[in-house]
């Protein structure tokens, strides 16, 4: 990563590499505030940097479009499955994992223990709760379809929401479990649909229709809301 002068302000750019990139190509990273441009095996950086400049207003207007982040601290509030919880730190707190739900209507996510750890533990919670939300969710789907489902995996996945293997893996962003339930339902029974059709097929389709519910209007959610999922935490 380096920082290159856009119109007066410094942004972060990360240059890569790709063996069957054809032509330069930029995005956005939304994590880490940075340009990125992918090159083919033989171009230049210097034709990469041109590129960039030539696109430059393009670059900031999408840099100032993010969402804004939300870390992971004392009196922060967060979603957990479409609900919004705000962290209470409570280093006085014992037992329950050292975060647990409380207050009214559980809309209190307590922290035990140092602030130091708060982020990392708070992160640790997010991916067991997404677990305990994906696997029987797909496992019930694949029953449905009478499917047989490989290993659930979780990741913390950049550019999908989740992925099926050849050999009938699942992985899945954690990050899911910031979504309302019905989201996070359409992404498992994509996958879990993977598992009869590895396509997107109209076949492929109907059988993610049998299985959720109004997976167009899934679809738009994540396109509108899945931005700002990447910056929380």
């Amino acid at each position: 990563m380096r920082l290159i002068d856009l119109a007066g302000r410094e942004i972060p750019v990360i240059l890569r590499r790709h063996d069957r990139a054809r032509r330069i190509s930029l995005r956005i990273d939304g994590r880490r505030d940075a340009a990125v441009l992918t090159l083919p095996p033989r171009a230049a950086e210097r034709e990469a940097v041109a590129f960039l400049m030539q696109h430059r207003d393009w670059v900031l207007a999408q840099l100032d479009a993010l969402p804004p982040r939300i870390a992971f601290a004392d009196g922060a509030v967060v979603p957990l499955l479409g609900r919004e919880r705000r962290i209470r730190h409570d280093p006085t707190s014992r037992g329950r994992g050292g975060v647990f739900l409380d207050g009214p209507d559980e809309r209190e996510l307590v922290v035990a223990g140092e602030s130091a750890h708060l982020p990392r533990r708070v992160t640790d919670f997010m991916k067991r709760e997404a677990r305990a939300a994906i696997k029987p969710l797909a496992r019930d789907k694949a029953a449905a379809l009478g499917v047989r489902m490989g290993r659930i995996v979780l990741r913390d996945q950049r550019s999908r929401w989740g992925s099926c293997t050849a050999s009938g893996d699942l992985n899945f962003s954690w990050r899911l479990i910031y979504c309302p339930p019905e989201i996070l339902d359409y992404v498992v029974a994509h996958e879990v649909a993977h598992l009869r059709h590895m396509d997107h097929s109209p076949a492929f389709w109907a059988t993610v229709a049998e299985i959720a519910p109004s997976p167009k209007q899934s679809r738009a959610w994540l396109r509108e809301h899945g931005a700002r999922l990447h910056r929380i935490g």
